[in-house]
């Protein structure tokens, strides 16, 4: 199943967020937004995961998602968005108990997941238990529990320091390696950027508009070993907002 945005601009009453915005994310992809604070990014998130509607223009789910599927579009947050008093188990099983999934079958997918993100072993742990790089574990795990036809990653971690991103950076790598996903992942991290998106799709300051959407044509499983390469992607991706940047900092610091 694709993600497809047509022609889409977005208000907050007076206030223009989104303008014009064509995108398509195709099935087996990952695409990252960037750009400079406040240009809409997490807004185009939103939009592509239904939780609100386009002032103009289409958001279109082209295709049928997998027939396995529970839910075709699932969030990831900065914030985990654990429930305190569960196990990792527990959360992960939350997300399973409004699907039409009987309790065996629910216990195999619940280890399933917490396998394929490397928490077997902490599947009765409590969340105050565990490292920032865990928790954010468990919820990629509770976000795969339901099968999605897509992934919809907000920021999901900047706020993890940086050798724990690091890892989680190797993990993400991992997964998509084994099992293809689709992805729309929204970062202020231009490492982020290049080291997962197949494509990046960079922001203007508000209103969001799509200043350029850059290839990295470095296959995923080669980025690992070519951070020299991805360095440079890197740099190209920053002059593109650098001013933009700069222009939004400026804004938000006379607000």
């Amino acid at each position: 199943m694709d993600l497809c945005l047509s022609d889409v601009s977005h208000r907050y009453g007076e206030l223009e967020v989104l303008r014009g915005i064509d995108l398509t994310i195709e099935a087996g992809q990952i695409v990252c937004v960037i750009g400079p604070s406040g240009c809409g990014k997490s807004t185009l998130l939103r939009l592509l995961g239904g939780l609100e509607r386009p002032t103009s223009g289409a958001v279109l789910q082209i295709g049928a998602p997998p027939p396995d599927c529970l839910n075709p579009l699932t969030y990831v947050f900065q914030d985990f968005a654990l429930l305190p008093w569960r196990t990792a188990a527990g959360n992960v099983a939350l997300a399973l108990e409004d699907q039409p999934v009987g309790r065996a079958e629910r216990r195999e997918i619940v280890a399933d997941v917490l396998a394929r993100t490397k928490l077997s072993e902490f599947a009765e742990v409590l969340p105050r238990q565990l490292s920032g790089g865990m928790k954010q574990r468990v919820a990629i795990a509770r976000a795969l529990a339901v099968r999605p036809a897509c992934l919809l990653l907000d920021e999901p971690l900047s706020a993890l320091d940086s050798q724990t991103r690091e890892l989680l950076l190797d993990d993400l790598l991992e997964l998509w390696l084994r099992e293809r996903f689709t992805a729309c992942y929204v970062t202020h991290n231009l490492n982020e950027a290049v080291r997962l998106g197949h494509r990046v799709v960079v922001l203007s300051r508000l209103p969001g508009e799509i200043r350029e959407i850059v290839e990295i044509d470095l296959p995923l499983e080669e980025r690992k070993d070519a951070l020299a390469s991805l360095q440079v992607q890197q740099g190209r991706l920053w002059e593109l907002m650098r001013e933009e940047a700069m222009a939004a900092d400026r804004e938000l610091a006379d607000v």
